[in-house]
């Protein structure tokens, strides 16, 4: 039974994987309110961030339409938030125990959560789990209001690969396919459209557009398959859904975030001009969408500039790999900024495609102390998503890798504790001198990597800055691309060629793998002509003309080196903005 100071009459509406949610009456005031418990016993602090940062956010959301926080109240190793109780239910509950949903229902309750989402984005939030379960109706006062700002951010714009693509945020079901991790896109505010139009979906056709307790073909649905049509219930009495209103759902649900709305207001118009017809004729035809839609925000497009060549040697490669199962070695080089990590990255999707694994490692200059580091770190990246998966799925992960390392799984503990939590406690190894003790380390890891490579999920792994490399690690990489048994694997290095002299310990270790091996592919990076600059500028204001000074301005100032060129163009955009705006 759950008790806390301060508040009585507690009542549970609601149980998930990470949250309880109690009814309950304040004793100063006898105000009801909602308390939401973590539903851990043992919250990690990861946990602990983000339930405070849910409660800050939404104490910042000042709007009829979002959910208010009153007070953040310590509960035992945790915390609960006492929320604002408006007699509502989720949207998801009120959806199971709705009988019929009319077109002009629909319509009303679109409207309403297109508004509350406008009113999150004007303060530059990105919610990031739109989901009916998230959403909570009145149905008695037509009240409607977003909750829940556990993983939400607040910014313009955030970049998931600097996070760990293996782990996904949100609700899988949901989510758009940049934030899957695997687009090599950024995220901004349009991955919540994404979300909606998956809720809209469901809302329609009482169910979701995409299906599967595999989390790896969900991920492939959201980046590569078109939803089936929209069919209405059946208990709806076949309403006929208007073609235009499957329009607007299939435009929230593009694949590429330019081409869904790019505001709340220009989707609000369209809906609200579905509700105008319906209400006067009876009917809705077909009209142009989006004619008021206006992104009040500069949106520089998330694609790479010349460097189509490039994508395809990668992409040739990585294609060789999964049809050959062939190890392959390709070195990508280039200038800090010039974007050879941006250039992997390509590789997420038909990665994903494939059911392949990609992981990734980077190695810091002021860490030759930590061997191992970056190999280690892209593992657990790995070991991160496997937890993830379902029982049975863990225990067959469980079964290969004890197969695969024997009695020497401490090994792999020792450097990946996670790793634990899926073989379980090992037997300590014998104690071996250190020449006998790296080999030993060397051919246990080949033999835990090679569980990860297969026909079945080829396996990438891209080591960035290997200019810092420590000497444990490039023998490790040597191992690998020697071990004869390994399969279905492709290993990417990147390195700033201008930080490597002759002598350099990297380009010894790659002249050897060269001479015993075979030839290595190498993709250097070359800054951007003006012509690609002008092309950025023109896509992203929406015309070609008159870009020519801007996109010359550009590369003189940057040199065309590609990060460097889109901070100073956005820069000159902002203070055209801010001109603009004083004038």
């Amino acid at each position: 039974m759950v008790v806390l100071a301060g508040y009585t009459d507690l009542i549970q509406i609601y149980e998930g994987t990470n949250s309880q949610v109690y009814r309950a009456q304040r004793l100063d005031n006898k105000q009801s309110v909602i308390l939401k418990f973590l539903n851990q016993e043992y919250p990690t602090s990861e946990q602990i961030r983000r339930y405070k940062q849910e409660y800050h956010l939404t104490c910042q959301l000042d709007s009829p339409s979002i959910i208010k926080a009153y007070s953040l109240e310590k509960y035992q190793r945790s915390y609960a938030i006492a929320l604002e109780d408006f007699g509502g239910i989720s949207l998801k509950q009120w959806l199971e125990k709705c009988q019929e949903l009319s077109v002009e229902e629909f319509l009303f309750l679109a409207i309403a959560i297109t508004e509350s989402l406008g009113e999150i984005h004007k303060l530059h939030i990105i919610h990031k789990d739109i989901n009916p379960s998230n959403i909570v109706f009145n149905p008695e006062t037509k009240e409607l209001k977003i909750i829940d700002f556990g993983i939400s951010t607040k910014l313009s714009r955030e970049n998931p690969t600097l996070k760990n693509p293996n782990v996904l945020e949100g609700t899988l079901a949901y989510i758009s396919p940049e934030q899957t991790g695997r687009m090599n896109r950024g995220l901004d505010y349009r991955t919540d459209f994404y979300s909606l139009g998956v809720t809209f979906y469901e809302m329609l056709s009482g169910k979701l557009p995409f299906e599967s307790s595999d989390a790896l073909e969900l991920v492939h649905c959201h980046l590569a398959k078109n939803p089936p049509a929209i069919i209405s219930k059946e208990k709806l009495n076949k309403i006929e859904i208007p073609q235009i209103i499957t329009d607007i759902v299939m435009k929230l649900m593009a694949k590429n975030a330019e081409d869904r709305y790019q505001s709340a207001d220009g989707l609000k118009a369209d809906l609200e001009e579905c509700r105008r017809q319906l209400k006067g004729t009876g009917n809705i035809n077909s009209f142009t969408l989006g004619q008021q839609d206006i992104s009040d925000r500069f949106q520089i497009p998330q694609k790479l500039y010349g460097r189509e060549e490039e994508i395809s040697t990668l992409l040739e490669a990585f294609e060789r790999v999964v049809e050959t199962g062939e190890v392959e070695l390709m070195m990508v080089t280039g200038y800090s900024g010039v974007g050879k990590s941006s250039l992997v990255q390509e590789l997420y999707k038909p990665i994903t495609v494939c059911r392949g694994y990609f992981i990734s490692g980077k190695f810091y200059q002021f860490q030759h102390n930590i061997p191992y580091s970056a190999i280690v770190g892209a593992f657990r990246g790995l070991i991160g998503l496997l937890l993830g998966e379902s029982r049975d799925r863990l225990q067959r992960w469980r079964e290969k890798l004890l197969k695969a390392l024997g009695s020497n799984g401490q090994i792999i503990i020792d450097v990946i504790p996670e790793v634990e939590l899926i073989i379980g406690k090992q037997p300590p190894v014998p104690i071996l001198g250190a020449n006998e003790s790296q080999n030993r380390f060397n051919l246990i890891f080949g033999n835990f990597i090679r569980v990860f490579s297969k026909r079945s999920h080829p396996l990438t792994i891209f080591l960035d800055d290997l200019q810092w490399a420590d000497l444990a690690s490039l023998r490790l990489i040597e191992q690998i691309l020697f071990a004869e048994k390994t399969e279905y694997l492709l290993l990417l290095g990147a390195y700033r060629n201008n930080e490597v002299d002759v002598g350099h310990p990297l380009l010894n270790y790659l002249e050897i793998i060269q001479k015993n091996y075979k030839i290595i592919q190498e993709i250097t990076l070359q800054p951007l002509s003006q012509k690609e600059i002008a092309s950025l500028i023109g896509d992203t204001l929406n015309q070609i003309q008159g870009t020519s000074y801007l996109a010359e301005l550009v590369w003189q100032k940057t040199g065309g080196n590609p990060f460097l060129s889109i901070n100073f163009y956005k820069n000159c955009l902002m203070k055209i903005y801010c001109n603009l705006t004083v004038n």
